[in-house]
């Protein structure tokens, strides 16, 4: 069971649900300027509840196969970001990529960092798993920032990784050990 993080007083880490369709919707809309630049071309629908909720159904049911934990930053009754751990990888590996995102007025207040290392502690504890990984455009230095705050080490850089913004761009690529245990201990 995923149990809330609180954050700060007014800001806790938890799981997404379907019914948190309009508010992430409102979210993405509210920070488009500010997000564009980082994640892929978006449908028109990406912007609206009925999108969402699909969006949230399907990854909802990558939680329920173990593959992924969808988790939202939600203050009062609005979505500031989100982290996103997916590709859970079971066994020998036990591994899973971090993604995530913070709305324009939730930056600058340490939100991320906390977020970060929440989802790294219930990767941990929860998941047990051993690691995770996380890509960043070469030229995003606050989330490199994060990354670096958290405990990741950059482990390599790839060119051409993902196709944003009408051309490919580079990546650094980076991991953080959560613990040694052997796989099932």
């Amino acid at each position: 069971m995923i149990k809330p993080s609180q954050l700060t007083p007014s800001v806790e880490l938890r799981l997404a649900t379907v019914d948190d369709a309009a508010a992430l919707a409102d979210a993405y809309t509210r920070s488009w300027d500010h997000l564009a630049r980082w994640e892929p071309a978006r449908p028109a629908d990406w912007f609206t509840p009925e999108g969402q909720r699909a969006r949230l159904t399907s990854i909802l049911e990558s939680f329920d196969r173990g593959t992924a934990v969808p988790l939202l930053l939600a203050e009062d009754d609005r979505i500031v970001g989100a982290v996103t751990l997916s590709d859970i990888v079971p066994g020998p590996f036990r591994n899973a990529h971090l993604g995530y995102w913070l709305a324009a007025e939730a930056v600058g207040r340490g939100l991320m960092t906390l977020a970060v290392n929440a989802a790294a502690e219930l990767a941990d504890t929860e998941l047990k798993l051993h690691r995770l990984q996380a890509s960043v455009f070469v030229h995003n230095a606050a989330s490199h920032a994060v990354l670096e705050r958290t405990g990741f080490t950059q482990i390599g850089f790839a060119p051409n990784y993902l196709y944003i913004g009408g051309r490919w761009q580079d990546s650094n690529l980076f991991q953080r050990i959560l613990n040694n245990r052997a796989p099932g201990a």
